[in-house]
């Protein structure tokens, strides 16, 4: 998965939820990453240092890691 390009997706969705509160914007990121990413490119965003993501989905990519939903690929 090209990495950019998925930090570019995020990114996406970080500003469809930019107008909540922080943490259910933080939320509604990861709730959307978890359901609707192909666990490909879950894998691959949970793998990448996180250069390139808005504050808000590098929260939420940062959620995933902690509890423990990174993918099986």
């Amino acid at each position: 998965m090209n990495v950019e390009r998925l930090t570019y997706m995020a990114n996406q969705i970080g500003k469809f939820f930019a107008h909540k509160p922080q943490a259910q914007a933080v939320a509604g990121i990861e709730t959307h990453i978890r359901q609707f990413w192909d666990p490909r490119m879950r894998a691959a965003i949970l793998a990448s240092d996180g250069a390139g993501l808005d504050p808000l989905p590098r929260a939420a990519v940062e959620r995933l890691r902690l509890t423990g939903e990174a993918p099986r690929t």
